[in-house]
């Protein structure tokens, strides 16, 4: 029995979708395949790492080169990459369109980090608005949103939901004990607005294919929310339930529109809060291995199988 023929007995039992057994197929037969996806991840990697080089030389080098050099350096980049978009890109429309060229998008997500360097470059160097630096925040959520629109790129979008977050005070790496009442309500604040907005211009037909990104960045951020709560030492069961109900909600949206992201958006964040209550309870070292293996195994083992699902056609 040959593959190929295995692979139709497979696709009639029902054991893989239609689209499965086409690419599988294919590969047996030795069809060509598109690589689209693994390069694009890599061309974006190749930019992160060109910014990653870039800041460390910046950082290592200043002092030998002086301000005027390296803003010379960056302002230039800066103002090619937007030259090129600018003069390339097609007429904005409310709608989604297509990159007016194969290397448009990662120029524009160049442009968009190196003036995040030189913004960072300027207000450690000369300090321009000290204790109100927060505002190059704003300024940058505000250019990035303009970018996003004006160009229709959902990873600058996140950028710009990224640098808001920031303005708000999001930043978990800096989210001290003491605060965590206050940054929980900027944080729901945060998502209200941001999902309001998302929600609004997707009525009225602006990007309504950004949607996905607003809430993609919500769910994220309503979750690390209401985590944090579960975590604490106060109305610890309160902020369990609202993560249940988040969880509840997430799983019927990632369901009704099969968007496999929410629901395992549902799986591990209901798990991490469900496991930080069990653990409390648990002192001995084995019983706690013991959990998160069997735990760990089945969360792993149902998130395949949910994942298989969704690939198969409704």
């Amino acid at each position: 029995m040959t593959i190929l023929v295995r692979l139709e007995q497979w696709k009639e039992q029902g054991t893989i979708s239609p689209e499965q057994y086409a690419r599988l197929a294919g590969l047996c037969r030795g069809d060509p395949f598109s690589v689209f996806f693994e390069l694009n991840v890599l061309l974006y990697a190749g930019v992160l790492a060109f910014i990653g080089g870039l800041g460390l030389t910046v950082s290592t080098w200043s002092k030998q080169l002086g301000d005027f050099v390296v803003l010379t350096i960056l302002s230039a980049i800066l103002a090619a990459c937007f030259w090129y978009c600018f003069s390339r890109a097609n007429a904005w429309s409310p709608r989604e369109t297509a990159s007016p060229s194969a290397i448009f998008d990662y120029v524009l997500y160049l442009g968009s980090l190196v003036w995040s360097v030189e913004l960072a470059y300027v207000e450690a160097r000369f300090q321009l608005l000290a204790e109100h630096w927060d505002v190059y925040l704003l300024a940058t959520a505000g250019l990035f949103f303009f970018l996003a629109y004006r160009f229709d790129n959902r990873l600058v979008l996140s950028l710009a939901l990224s640098s808001l977050a920031g303005w708000f005070g999001l930043t978990i790496s800096h989210w001290p004990p003491h605060q965590d009442a206050t940054y929980r309500e900027s944080a729901f604040v945060y998502c209200l607005i941001v999902g309001g907005a998302g929600a609004l211009l997707s009525r009225l037909a602006v990007k309504p294919h950004f949607l996905g990104t607003y809430l993609n960045v919500v769910a994220n951020v309503m979750f690390w929310t209401l985590l944090s709560g579960v975590f604490s030492s106060q109305s610890r069961s309160a902020w369990f339930l609202g993560l249940l109900a988040a969880c509840g909600a997430s799983l019927a949206w990632g369901l009704k529109r099969r968007e496999f992201a929410f629901v395992a958006y549902a799986a591990i964040y209901g798990y991490i809060g469900f496991s930080s209550l069990i653990l409390r309870e648990l002192s001995d070292d084995t019983a706690i291995l013991g959990y998160f293996v069997v735990t760990g195994l089945a969360m792993i083992a149902l998130l395949v199988v949910i994942a298989r699902r969704f690939g198969r056609k409704s």
